[in-house]
């Protein structure tokens, strides 16, 4: 088996797992910075700890590894059109109804779910970057969630 047979193979036995889909964003000097993100997770309650990871690849990485706040969006089911809008660092907000918070992090309005995040740690995650965040606030609204499966959106 060639390695990148494994790789297809592995990246296929992982989206036999049902994700939710964010988007994380924070603030920077060249104006505001969002991505795509499905590796969110809880990770403590007291204190109030989430995490994400990003591709150490990514141009939008470095903006989040240099951030002392971000902010997590978990998407409705009608907002799959954001997922595909941050393709690039500074893309994404156009047409987009969002505002800064006092941190400077753009909040995105009427998401699902909201968590306004200071940075609380950073592991090297193989190609990636596990973010943790402590949660300052957060917002919960009522809908259904954007669901990414076997590699489609539902």
């Amino acid at each position: 088996m060639t390695v990148s047979t494994e790789i297809s193979t592995y990246k296929k036995a992982l989206s036999q797992f049902a994700t939710g889909v964010t988007v994380v964003t924070c603030g920077s000097d060249e104006g505001p910075i969002g991505i795509t993100a499905n590796s969110f997770t809880s990770v403590s309650l007291n204190p109030p700890l989430v995490l994400w990871s990003a591709a150490k690849s990514s141009k939008r990485h470095d903006y989040f590894a240099n951030a002392d706040h971000f902010a997590i969006h978990v998407l409705k089911k009608q907002q799959l059109d954001l997922c595909s809008k941050f393709t690039k660092p500074h893309e994404g907000f156009e047409e987009l109804g969002w505002q800064y918070n006092m941190h400077g992090v753009p909040i995105i309005h009427d998401c699902l779910a909201l968590f306004e995040c200071s940075f609380y740690a950073s592991h090297d995650g193989g190609d990636h970057t596990i973010f943790v965040g402590h949660v300052n606030s957060f917002d919960v609204n009522k809908g259904e969630p954007l669901v990414f499966l076997q590699g489609q959106y539902s």
